[in-house]
This record gives C-alpha cells, sequence and structure tokens, in this order.
C-alpha cells in the first residue's frame, strides 16, 4: 500500500484544482484516479490495476479519509480529501467556464439524461459531444466513439476497477483530455441519490452514511477498509 500512498497527491484541493484547470487550458493528456481504500485494496490483488495506479502518467488523489488517515501511519501528510463528485462539479464548472467539450459514460440511461438537462440548463458553455449510459454491450464501441470525438473531458461512471481498466487500455489512442473515473458520482449530482449530508461529510464520515443507509455495502466495506487497516498495520511493523 505504501508505494500507492506515496504517489497520492499531497497538496490541498484548491492547489490541485488550479492544476487541473492549467492542464484543461494546455490541452495536456491526464488520468485521474480517485482512490479509496477499496481502490488501494483492489490494486493489491489486481495486476493489471497495480500497473495503473504505479503509472508515472496516472494522477491518484485521494477520495477517502481512509487514505489520509493510511498516510499518516507512514509518516506521510495529505492534508484534505479530494472527491469525485466535487472533481467532477469542478470540471463541468471549468469546461463551462472555457467552453470545452466534454463526454459523459456510464450510470442509467435516466441518469444521463438528467445530467445532458443539467448541463443544457446549468452549464450551457459545456460542448456535450456525447452520453451514454453504462450498460450499452460494447463498451469499447463507446471508447472509439470517444476517440472520434476527441472531447477536452471524458468522465467514466461503471465503477471500479472497470472504469480505470477501459481508460488505461484506451489512453493512447487519445492525443489530449482529462479522463476521471468518477464511479456514482453522476448519480448525486443528477439528484438520483442524495449525498450525506453536510455534517457528515465534513467530519468525513460519508462512508457511515453510505453503510447505514445500504446494508449491502457492509461486505464490500470489509473487504476494501477494514482488511485495508490490516494490511497497512502489517507494512507499517515491517517497515520499522
Amino acid at each position: 500500500m505504501k508505494e500507492y500512498i506515496e504517489k497520492t497527491y499531497r497538496k490541498g484541493k484548491d492547489e490541485f484544482y488550479s492544476e487541473i484547470e492549467e492542464k484543461l487550458k494546455d490541452e495536456k493528456k491526464t488520468f485521474v484516479i480517485t482512490a479509496n481504500p477499496e481502490i488501494l485494496t483492489y490494486g493489491k490483488k489486481d495486476k493489471q490495476f497495480d500497473k495503473i495506479l504505479l503509472d508515472k502518467e496516472t494522477i491518484i488523489v485521494p477520495d477517502g479519509i481512509g487514505v489520509i488517515k493510511g498516510a499518516k501511519m507512514f509518516g506521510i501528510d495529505i492534508p484534505e480529501r479530494i472527491t469525485g463528485v466535487e472533481l467532477t462539479q469542478q470540471l463541468m464548472k471549468l469546461c463551462d467556464k472555457y467552453k470545452k467539450s466534454m463526454y459523459l459514460f456510464g450510470a442509467t440511461a435516466e441518469v444521463m439524461g438528467k445530467m445532458k438537462t443539467l448541463i443544457e440548463q446549468k452549464y450551457s458553455g459545456i460542448q456535450l459531444l456525447g452520453t451514454q449510459n453504462g450498460y450499452v454491450e460494447d463498451k469499447q464501441a463507446v471508447m472509439e466513439d470517444i476517440k472520434a470525438k476527441c472531447p477536452d473531458v471524458v468522465l467514466v461512471a461503471l465503477g471500479v476497477p472497470r472504469q480505470e481498466k477501459l481508460i488505461y487500455d484506451n489512453l493512447n489512442g487519445f492525443n489530449k483530455g482529462i479522463f476521471v473515473g468518477i464511479g456514482g458520482s453522476f448519480d448525486v449530482i443528477s439528484g438520483t441519490k442524495k449525498r450525506a449530508p453536510k455534517l457528515f461529510i465534513k467530519l468525513n464520515l460519508e462512508w457511515l452514511y453510505r453503510i447505514a443507509f445500504s446494508p449491502a455495502r457492509w461486505k464490500r466495506f470489509y473487504e476494501g477498509n477494514i482488511k485495508y487497516i490490516f494490511k497497512l498495520k502489517k507494512e507499517v511493523k515491517n517497515n520499522k
């Protein structure tokens, strides 16, 4: 885990947003992974995902509070979370500001419809080059369509690790673009699902809110978070 955490972005949210703004303006190809303990844990059991996380061109940002707490165990200071939902909203604002283009891929057809309406009404400066729900059978065909349209920002919401692998496998086919696997962010931004109340967000307890209202997440939480803590403790002990 340590190698992933050492590679994770260590400045604050504002600094990262400023950097991503410059990359957008300069049309610099960028792949961002919003990491939580589940994602880092997955990297340890999947060689391809491990390669993606450690690729020098991949930017890892700390989505989950567990990543920040894990960093402290290794004496690494990561000041704050940079969540997928907030990063998605920031990219929408930037694309609106600079009249940049965007392609949305993932979630349900209903959610995609709501996202399209939201962009048309609130972010009219965005050139929306396409939307495609995540239930289409041939996902590679969608990526080929995205390559042909060459958007400035590509947001993929297919869940971990599918979204990251699909982006990574196709990166060489693009000359520009900011690519982010955003999980359930479209669901939240479209209003289909509620994000945790502000108090939970402020206290870094979004994970607790999610599993409290979705018991099915308990197993996933155990696999990706409880085991993560034990692995971190073992690594810290072995590094002493």
